[in-house]
């Protein structure tokens, strides 16, 4: 029996992490990302203290609102700014924080599953 998950075209699956960056689709992207479920966008943040809400803006855009956030806080999970969990949630965003290893993981999950679920991802070495 064939188990492996049927991932519609188009769709962005993340093959591998580390070194600096990540290689989604086929496509290698140095430092941190964004990761929707059609495109991947370079991300400007190295630290979970970066982290803003406009910072994740691009969540929200043509692909239509995501119901579900990964946030890949590097090499262990830290907290977010309470403030822009506060805002994602009065958007009706659900925000997971975790490990980016765990986030890659989980976001490719989700994507097989058909969710509407983005990825922010700061780099690991």
């Amino acid at each position: 029996m064939d188990i492996t998950p049927i991932i519609p075209a188009g769709r962005q699956v993340i093959e591998a992490y580390g070194d600096g960056g990540f290689r989604i689709s086929g496509t290698r992207h140095e430092g941190s990302v964004l990761v929707l479920p059609s495109r991947t966008l370079h991300w400007p943040i190295g630290a979970v203290n970066e982290l803003t809400f406009a910072s994740l803006e691009a969540i929200g855009g043509p692909e239509g609102m995501v119901e579900l956030l990964l946030v890949g806080c590097g090499a262990r999970a830290e907290m977010i700014a309470p403030d822009v969990r506060k805002r994602l949630r009065e958007r009706g965003i659900v925000t997971e924080i975790m490990d980016t290893g765990a986030a890659c993981r989980t976001y490719n999950v989700l994507l097989s599953e058909g969710r509407q679920v983005a990825a922010a991802l700061i780099a690991v070495d």
